[in-house]
């Protein structure tokens, strides 16, 4: 038999009708933190953000407790705390966002009172349930959508790092990966590739920073070409990172940049590509 959220009220003495579920997956900005990574690394700004909320839902907030889940890089459903919710009124001021500093002007939304409970505190950060079809619907009521329990993990814990080479990913999504990730790419350098998605042109780029791959990707985000000639003139687009070649520790950036240059005469992407240097003549071992 599976195990359903609505038993786990149950059996707390929580009655079905004072409890709200909200999931939180704000996708109105691909700018700024999502909901998931302000409750992992910045918990009062997540309670500030959620402290916020529309008065067209007012009707729906109005049980007396929050279940409240978050969505995380793998789309799962995962619980982020058990809250006591009271409406105070109207915002007294303007209101910054704390995930993507936009403003909720003063008088335009509800403010509400939520204050952490004890119960369940065990299943936060490990408990993930199946949203179900309604995944639309980010405010259900538990009287109504009996949610199933997936899985319950031991510990919270991120999805490990794939690996140099099996990671393939959007350029988009590098500043949202988790800090595991982010630290095994700063330590290393050497050879990425980039693929663009509206015209399948391919760009062969060295990493010799010291942030490795990291800082070198953070340069095409904050510029949209990350000071390279044939992007420049291109429109901004949300290339597909990969990683071809890491150098070794003691490489050097000449070294590096020889083994660049390699890349770009093996897949052709000066000929075919989005690559303008010249090319350097490379000696056969033959």
């Amino acid at each position: 038999m599976p195990i359903m959220f609505n038993t786990l009220l149950l059996e707390a003495g929580f009655k079905l009708e004072d409890v709200r579920l909200l999931r939180h997956k704000d996708q109105r900005s691909k700018k700024g933190r999502s909901p998931y990574e302000l409750w992992r690394d910045y918990r009062p700004e997540f309670e500030r953000y959620q402290s916020v909320q529309g008065i067209h839902n007012r009707k729906k907030l109005s049980g007396n407790y929050w279940a409240v889940f978050v969505v995380n890089f793998e789309n799962e459903t995962l619980f982020g705390g058990f809250y006591s919710a009271k409406r105070i009124g109207l915002l007294q001021e303007d209101f910054v966002m704390p995930h993507n500093e936009t403003v909720d002007a003063a008088g335009s939304a509800d403010q509400y009172e939520l204050n952490l409970m004890p119960q369940f505190e065990d299943l936060v950060g490990k408990l993930i349930i199946e949203w179900g079809a309604g995944a639309l619907a980010w405010i259900q009521y538990p009287a109504r959508n009996n949610k199933q329990v997936i899985e319950l993990r031991t510990e919270f814990k991120e999805p490990e790092f794939p690996g140099f080479l099996n990671l393939i990913e959007p350029l988009s999504k590098m500043e949202k990966i988790p800090s595991n990730w982010i630290a095994a790419l700063k330590s290393s350098r050497g050879i990425y590739l980039l693929t663009c998605p509206k015209t399948k042109e391919q760009y062969v780029g060295s990493a010799t920073g010291e942030e490795g791959f990291w800082g070198r990707w953070m340069d095409y985000i904050r510029t949209g070409h990350g000071g390279d000639v044939e992007l420049k003139s291109r429109e901004p687009s949300d290339y597909q990172v990969s990683i071809l070649e890491v150098a070794g520790s003691w490489a050097t950036k000449e070294e590096i940049q020889d083994m660049e240059g390699k890349w770009q005469t093996k897949l052709q992407s000066r000929e075919m590509g989005l690559n303008r240097n010249l090319a350097k003549k490379i000696e056969s071992s033959f």
